[in-house]
């Protein structure tokens, strides 16, 4: 291989890692929730628990939002760290439809645990945390708020 050859292996080699980001693990289905799903998405990280009675009032909410937008998507993180079918039961019973996540993206973005639920964080489309929204959100609430950071 001449050296032409070998910085364009090593270019479409960086290429084409660049474009693999780290998946965000299985959902409550036992789904894999893949980097390139949501890639330019802006999410809604939504914390909830089965004893929160907020979290609990504010799931249509979210329901409603994540059906509605296509460039929005809710993930629901169980702060009791449900796994397997406990999490997908848990997720059953309280309806909610949008993907739970059954690895807790906290570290991958930095953020913080809570002393409080439900709390909400926003995400844009770059994977940058904007806003962390603490007690029940409605749908247009978090669109308004959405709004306001550019989205």
């Amino acid at each position: 291989m001449n050296k032409r050859s070998v910085g364009v292996f090593g270019l479409l080699a960086c290429l084409a890692l660049a474009g693999c980001a780290e998946d965000w693990g299985p959902d409550q289905h036992g789904t894999d929730v893949t980097a390139q799903q949501l890639d330019g998405q802006w999410l809604l990280i939504n914390y909830w628990a089965e004893w929160c009675g907020p979290c609990r009032t504010e799931i249509p909410e979210l329901n409603a939002l994540d059906d509605s937008h296509d460039d929005i998507t809710v993930l629901g993180v169980n702060f009791d760290g449900l796994q397997g079918e406990e999490l997908a039961a848990a997720a059953k019973d309280l309806g909610i439809d949008f993907r739970v996540l059954s690895l807790d993206p906290a570290e991958r973005l930095d953020l913080p645990r809570s002393a409080v639920l439900p709390v909400t964080y926003i995400v844009d489309g770059d994977g940058k945390v904007r806003h962390q929204l603490v007690g029940e959100q409605t749908a247009e609430g978090l669109q308004e708020h959405l709004a306001k950071l550019g989205r």
